[in-house]
Formats: C-alpha cells, sequence, structure tokens
C-alpha cells in the first residue's frame, strides 16, 4: 500500500502581547528586551536578554508600561527606563497598528 506524503507549512512562531494578550506571529510584534545596561526596544528582535512582545499601537503600550512590562521582564522598571520606553511609545499610532518592519530601518535598539 503506497503512503501519501503531507507537506507541512513553515512553523511561524507565535507570541502574546503583553498589553492585551493577543497571540500573534512574532513579526506583527514590537519586542522589549532587558539586558545589562537597562530596558531597550528591539527591532530585530534577536537582541541577548529577557523580552517581552507588545503591539506597535499605543493603546497596548499604555496598558504594558502600567505593569506587565516589570513582570514580563521581571525588573522593576527605573525612571529612565519608562521614560525610554514613552518616548518610543510616542511615535506610535493611536489606533491602527503601524508596520514593524519600518519603526527602525536600522535595525538598532531604541532607547
Amino acid at each position: 500500500m503506497a503512503r501519501t506524503v503531507h507537506k507541512r507549512g513553515k512553523h511561524v512562531p507565535q507570541r502574546t502581547c503583553i498589553g492585551c494578550r493577543t497571540v500573534l506571529s512574532k513579526r506583527e510584534l514590537v519586542r522589549i528586551v532587558r539586558t545589562e545596561k537597562g530596558v531597550f526596544v528591539d527591532p530585530s528582535g534577536k537582541a541577548a536578554g529577557r523580552g517581552a512582545y507588545v503591539h506597535a499601537i499605543r493603546d497596548c503600550w499604555e496598558q504594558a508600561i502600567k505593569g506587565s512590562i516589570s513582570a514580563a521582564l521581571r525588573i522593576e522598571l527605573t525612571a529612565g527606563d519608562r521614560e525610554k520606553l514613552k518616548e518610543f511609545m510616542a511615535t506610535l499610532p493611536t489606533d491602527e497598528v503601524a508596520d514593524v518592519s519600518k519603526l527602525n530601518q536600522d535595525n538598532k535598539m531604541i532607547g
């Protein structure tokens, strides 16, 4: 008896937005990373350190900055870290998702 071969689709990593708890593909969310030097926005998604993911929408960032970032990164945010994240949040749209790939063309950590 001949065996049928089923092709599997490519695996797409899924992550949860810490602001609204929606599960999406990793590439649709903005990564925040905790390093020894502090907390940064990581547009490349590859920086070493503990990471958390948030939609590129201001509402999700406001929810996350209120407290869930601290829990997700397992750190108490300093005033400086919180200010850096709020500066980045100010560049985001209020109601529609921004294209994450266009947030920082250099793929350098922001903050």
